[in-house]
């Protein structure tokens, strides 16, 4: 993203030309031009206190692509006293925001807002050269990010900002933004019609993405025009986005019937399947970081410790896709999906430790074993705590007969390996592990 503006210039207010594209074209405004985030902008509600000038403070934008962030951060910079600058975190270091704080404190009269987009991509050194002069308010920062700020933005700057969670917009509202845009004089004033089959085409492609669904609508209206016609049907959609991406969804549970089908392909040890709908997934435009996350759950899941290198191998994938990116870490997710479909399969770990929840939900819980109790404190041995513990490290084979679970559970298996892969070893290993520690007789 290029700058909206140099420290020394605000951005023009004249309206865009008919070349920019259409998602530029019909940005909001004003606030009542924006559709979604009502929670967020309702009477009282903080950022609309923001963007009419009555509070001073500074904000962190979190929420999906195409939601509104830097819409909204613009309208913000609308109110007549405040001067407005733009920076990416993508090209922006330490030296850019210095030249605006520096300019900033110049202008003393006139609030400066700093829109920094993206900003989980500055390092903790450029995050923490934020801090003074969001302290001091010498800016207004607005921050824009898709990613988790309790992971992605330094505590101290987190500190100092109101975090405001934006939503996907609904499909009532992306309909609302198609149907503007077909009529408004800064979109398509008309040009085209959209046939209801296409604007739900449209709506299901958007999921929720503002941005992505005037982007797919201006293509497939350039191809209808491009030919002298004035209808956008499904057809022209298709022509215009991709054919598999619109029959991935056409009927709204086309996406969980694929991934249902992917994961129990999987289930079934059919790589050639499982690969079919990775396919699938893939060519439709399908989030990889969705399909790493079902990869990691199956290899726990279905897997277990039938193959102790499963769980490894899905989560190296899902890193691959963080680290790189489509479309090369489509091998990655085709390698972990092969991995998980051949290996043997076990889903003793997930009834283990749903059988285990559910006693506990259901009261067994029971008084922890005085002598599994913490002892290093004052007054932990009057109270018995510690007293009797055994030390396994001290016997030759690091196992000894001594009651862990307590008394109502003593003799309770939540995990029962089977005779599938690594668990036929490990299943030999427990029955050796339970006698000794529970001093049954072999």
């Amino acid at each position: 993203m290029f700058a909206l503006s140099t420290p020394d210039r605000t951005p023009p207010a004249e309206p865009l030309g008919a070349d920019a594209p259409l998602a530029a074209r019909m940005r909001p405004r004003t606030l009542a031009e924006v559709v979604g985030q009502a929670h967020l902008l309702s009477p009282g509600a903080p950022l609309r206190r923001l963007a009419e000038g009555g509070e001073v403070a500074s904000v962190l934008l979190y929420g999906p692509p195409g939601t509104g962030k830097t819409t909204l951060a613009r309208l913000l910079a609308d109110v007549a006293t405040r001067h407005f600058v733009a920076l990416s975190a993508l090209s922006s270091g330490v030296k850019e925001l210095r030249d605006v704080m520096n300019d900033a404190r110049r202008r003393r009269d006139r609030q400066t807002v700093l829109f920094i987009d993206e900003v989980h991509r500055f390092s903790k050194t450029q995050q923490d050269a934020l801090l003074g002069a969001v302290e001091d308010r010498v800016v207004l920062l607005v921050a824009a990010t898709t990613e988790n700020p309790s992971f992605s933005v330094v505590s101290p700057l987190l500190s100092r900002l109101l975090v405001l969670q934006l939503q996907s917009l609904t499909e009532d509202e992306v309909r609302e933004l198609l149907r503007r845009a077909v009529k408004d004089e800064r979109g398509l004033s008309g040009a085209v019609t959209l046939s209801s089959e296409a604007e739900d085409a449209l709506v299901r492609l958007a999921a929720g993405d503002a941005r992505s669904a005037l982007t797919a609508l201006e293509a497939s209206a350039d191809g209808v025009t491009y030919t002298g016609g004035t209808v956008v049907d499904v057809p022209a959609v298709e022509r215009a986005v991709a054919e598999t991406a619109v029959r991935y969804d056409r009927q709204g549970d086309q996406h969980h019937d694929v991934v249902s089908a992917f994961i129990k392909s999987i289930r079934g040890s059919d790589p050639d399947a499982a690969l079919h709908y990775l396919a699938r997934m893939l060519v439709a435009g399908e989030d990889p970081r969705f399909i790493a996350r079902r990869l990691v759950v199956h290899a726990s899941e279905d897997v277990g410790l039938a193959d102790h290198t499963a769980l490894q191998a899905a989560v190296a994938a899902a890193q691959t896709v963080q680290l790189i990116g489509m479309p090369e870490a489509r091998l990655a997710l085709a390698q972990a999906t092969v991995h998980l479909a051949m290996a043997p399969k076990s889903n003793t770990v997930i009834v283990g430790i749903d059988e285990a929840m559910a006693d506990v939900r259901a009261g067994a819980v029971g008084e922890i074993p005085a002598h599994l109790r913490k002892g290093r404190y004052k007054g932990a041995r009057e109270l018995g705590n510690a007293i009797g513990y055994q030390y396994p490290h001290r016997t030759s084979e690091g196992v000894l007969e001594q009651q862990y679970p307590p008394d109502g559970l003593v003799g309770k298996d939540y995990y029962r390996p089977t005779q599938h892969g690594g668990e036929r070893v490990l299943h030999e290993r427990l029955s050796k592990l339970r006698r000794a520690v529970r001093g049954e007789e072999r």
